[in-house]
């Protein structure tokens, strides 16, 4: 797998690993871990924002990023999509806000480990709640509202896989948590988050939700660890189910390496530009805007115009003030 993704271009798994503790750490030492919604709540409305509508579109809902926005910040319904579709994104986003303040400040709701089982309940309650009432699954019955361990056998994946049957579901589940306890003891902590995502997944729980509810709690976990959000992109579904596929196999390799790149670059996009001054250097993505792309930046480097820097991961790094200068270089010279 490695030397496969050397071949093609990319750093191996390790190094993505590597590159993201680097990261983290950096975030550490600079300003003590991650800034709360109330220290940064720019940072944190756009990560909200982004990981509402990517993780509802990967499971079928076809609301666009600016009507995202306009739900969530102004409570406008805006085009014309199925009233289920505005309260699958309402209830996703009551269900990542509350994520987010409970990983950084659980108050009365201290939990001894990453995730309680109370915690997960109340995750699926809050993301599903919204849409249940107004389009309840057809299947569903009274004891399986929001927040309620199934009821019903599920059906085997596509890959193989059967989820327990729902009598053995709250068992598994609780033996889940329990296991989540010696994450931060291991060698690979994302790897083994990682398993425990996609073991959440095989167990199914819930009648409808376990994906939306299985990324919250995820994140759950990884903000609670020090972590940022982590947001699986709708363009990467495939590659996604397929990591899913190949961790319920024995290899949470691939799923590993996808959380950590979007860990990754969550940091850089999200977190990285509200906290660096003009003189640090950082990747070009970072600096990337939309007149000028990283195509733009990395093409005036390579012409010797924009100052940078090449690091040992082969990432070329720049400044705001380098990108200034040059900006004001290449009117000059205009």
């Amino acid at each position: 797998m490695q030397l496969n993704n050397s071949r093609r271009g990319r750093p191996p798994r390790q190094s993505v690993y590597q590159r993201l503790n680097e990261a983290v750490t950096e975030l550490r030492d600079r300003m003590g871990g991650l800034p709360s919604p109330t220290e940064a709540e720019d940072i944190w409305t756009s990560i909200w924002y982004q990981e509402a509508h990517q993780s509802t579109a990967l499971e079928g809902n076809t609301l666009v990023i600016e009507q995202v926005e306009a739900l969530l910040a102004q409570g406008l319904a805006v085009g014309n999509k199925e009233l289920r579709e505005y309260m699958e994104v309402t209830g996703y986003a009551n269900a990542a806000k509350w994520v987010y303040g409970q990983a950084l400040d659980p108050g009365d709701w201290a939990p001894d480990a990453p995730v309680t089982l109370t915690e997960v309940r109340h995750v699926h309650e809050l993301a599903l709640g919204p849409v249940w009432n107004v389009a309840p699954h057809p299947s569903a019955t009274e004891k399986e509202h929001p927040g309620s361990f199934r009821r019903h056998d599920i059906q085997p994946f596509p890959g193989g896989m059967t989820p327990p049957s729902w009598v053995e579901v709250e068992a598994a589940v609780a033996d889940w948590v329990k296991s989540l306890s010696a994450i931060s003891s291991r060698e690979n902590p994302i790897e083994s988050i990682a398993d425990a995502h996609a073991s959440f997944e095989r167990i199914h729980p819930f009648l409808d939700g376990n994906g939306r509810t299985g990324r919250l709690v995820l994140n759950l976990i990884l903000v609670r660890m020090g972590y940022p959000p982590v947001i699986i992109y709708k363009r990467d579904r495939s590659k996604y189910l397929r990591s899913l596929q190949r961790a319920d196999g024995g290899d949470p390799g691939p799923l590993g390496e996808l959380i950590a790149r979007a860990i990754t670059d969550n940091l850089y996009r999200f977190v990285v530009p509200a906290v660096a001054g003009p003189n640090r250097l950082v990747p070009l993505a970072v600096l990337a805007t939309k007149e000028r792309s990283v195509i733009s930046l990395r093409a005036a480097i390579e012409r010797g115009r924009l100052r940078a820097q090449k690091g040992s991961d082969g990432q070329w790094r720049s400044s705001r003030a380098w990108v200034d200068e040059y900006v004001v270089s290449k009117h000059r010279r205009d």
